[in-house]
């Protein structure tokens, strides 16, 4: 195996396991567990109002970015979805809990890990082996363009939905 194959491997690998956790998590949300009415009652716990339309346009966002990663098609349009939700997920849910992720309420680390590798792949791109790559619009989309599409439109897009639509429930400590 060449270097170049090598890399394009690691690439794909890369691409469909955060590809296919994003996916994981659209299908839980709208399939498992509470399904989509235990998603929205998990949501509106949160203050993300309104709750039902939340956890819709959430799990859309997982399932779509996921298949962009996978397909490797528009890849820093996929890693942004990764980016906004992580964002939003770590604000709302993680961010009180300290780092780790068997802390009560689930700390920080694992939507960290996966916001930054919506960052790295919005950069890096999806290598030769993807569809962006087969629709010659690879060199486009990597980069310094690509790392600004994942994180500004992933960034921006979550503080937007947080500044429209978050209200955070007052803290029972009266702090």
């Amino acid at each position: 195996m060449s270097d170049l194959d090598a890399m394009n491997l690691t690439l794909l690998v890369f691409r469909v396991a955060v590809g296919g956790v994003m996916i994981a998590h659209g299908y839980n949300h709208i399939w498992g567990g509470g399904k989509i009415a235990g998603t929205a009652a998990w949501f509106e716990s949160m203050g993300m109002r309104p709750a039902k339309v939340q956890a819709w346009l959430a799990s859309i966002t997982e399932l779509g970015a996921g298949a962009l990663l996978v397909l490797g098609l528009l890849t820093p349009f996929g890693a942004a979805g990764v980016v906004g939700v992580m964002a939003v997920a770590w604000i709302t849910a993680h961010r009180t809990n300290g780092f780790f992720i068997f802390r009560p309420g689930q700390g920080w680390e694992y939507v960290m890990v996966l916001l930054v590798c919506g960052l790295v792949l919005g950069a890096i791109g999806p290598g030769a082996w993807s569809l962006d790559d087969a629709f010659d619009i690879v060199d486009d989309l990597t980069g310094v363009g690509g790392l600004l599409v994942a994180a500004l439109a992933g960034g921006g897009g979550a503080a937007l939905l947080l500044a429209a639509c978050w209200r955070p429930p007052a803290s029972s400590s009266g702090s």
